[in-house]
């Protein structure tokens, strides 16, 4: 959200961001010059905030809702009706299926296009909401190049901070949900550690206490303890990503197109992923990384093996890696992708409504 907002404003867009109170997100705001106002978005069912947001679209007259999430996309619904806005977009960036109440919130008129994040999602929205395919797009998403840049950050930084040695190869996993494969990977490393006793894992995004016990647990039933160490959650990716050597991500269930994977692309990482979700249109061939089938243990130590032990093929796999996301998967193509869809509602909406108001840079 916060980078279509920013990509948005820098092209001359009025952009306002409406969250629910959190003072990082608000200075973050202040810091692009983004207009920042606090809902709370309690849950989907929040009378009090859908008529906060009816107040606020009223104030504002935005041309575009774009949401984001369930509970703003339930509110914001609700608080559109009545308004003047142009164009009412939804996100879609995980693969389950739509159940009952989900298929409530798509099918309205009101809801003028839902964009998902790659086309595997796309095609599971179409068949599980009954939606037709014109009101589906694709819009991937995107990676700042500029920020996930291998040549502005260095590998020890992060590696002084938890301990790690420059000698260790350094494997990072990102998420903590079980349907993120994190159990998985710590198996993956109890097998070739025998071999490779210099391999070290991070499990990172342990938000509480109990996260990280529960994987310094399951490591330590594996018998690698001293291989795995749990990292809370980071908003410095880039310097993360900077001090591995492998970047795998083993999720079986919900994926879009894993983002964690495409920045770590774009830092000249080799990836392992598993085909689930739209991983597959990110990973596209064997020449950007391994793509491998989900819950495959073979396979999955397999392919960390041959990084391991092919140092070459996996900088020259990384260097293709971060020239793939250059080209299909940048923030800058996101943001274009996402002004066309905009202005192909208002456009319609124009020519049945000549009164309505275009996309218009603030």
């Amino acid at each position: 959200m916060f980078q279509a907002a920013s990509g948005l404003a820098a092209r001359g867009h009025d952009v306002t961001i409406v969250s629910q109170p959190y003072k990082p997100m608000e200075e973050r705001c202040a810091e692009r010059g983004i207009r920042f106002r606090a809902v709370p978005l309690r849950h989907q069912f929040d009378i009090p905030s859908v008529f906060t947001l009816k107040k606020l679209l009223a104030e504002l007259a935005p041309d575009v809702v774009h949401v984001h999430k369930g509970v703003s996309h339930a509110i914001a619904l609700a608080a559109v009706a009545g308004t003047g806005v142009g164009a009412f977009v939804v996100n879609r960036g995980v693969s389950f299926p739509l159940d009952v109440w989900n298929r409530l919130k798509y099918m309205p008129r009101r809801v003028d296009r839902v964009v998902t994040v790659c086309e595997h999602v796309r095609e599971i929205v179409i068949r599980s909401g009954r939606l037709p395919r014109q009101k589906v797009d694709v819009v991937y998403a995107g990676t700042d190049v500029a920020l996930f840049d291998p040549a502005k950050y260095d590998r020890a930084g992060f590696r002084r901070e938890k301990q790690i040695g420059d000698d260790q190869f350094l494997v990072a996993h990102v998420g903590i949900r079980d349907w993120k494969g994190w159990k998985e990977s710590i198996d993956a490393v109890a097998e070739i550690s025998a071999q490779h006793p210099h391999v070290h894992l991070i499990v990172i995004g342990c938000k509480r206490e109990s996260a990280s016990r529960e994987v310094r647990e399951h490591a330590a039933l594996r018998g690698i303890a001293g291989h795995v160490t749990p990292v809370e959650y980071r908003t410095d990716m880039p310097r993360v990503f900077a001090a591995t050597d492998l970047v795998i991500d083993t999720s079986w269930a919900g994926t879009g197109i894993t983002g964690t994977v495409r920045e770590a692309m774009a830092m000249e990482k080799p990836v392992i992923a598993t085909d689930s979700g739209g991983n597959g249109e990110l990973v596209s061939s064997r020449e950007v990384g391994w793509l491998i089938p989900m819950r495959d243990h073979e396979t999955l130590t397999a392919a960390m093996r041959e990084v391991i032990e092919n140092r070459a093929l996996a900088k020259a796999t990384g260097e293709r890696a971060r020239e793939h996301v250059m080209n299909h998967f940048s923030m800058e193509q996101r943001i274009t992708k996402l002004e066309e869809v905009y202005e192909s509602i208002l456009a319609r909406r124009r020519r049945s409504s000549p009164s309505s108001a275009a996309l218009l840079p603030g």
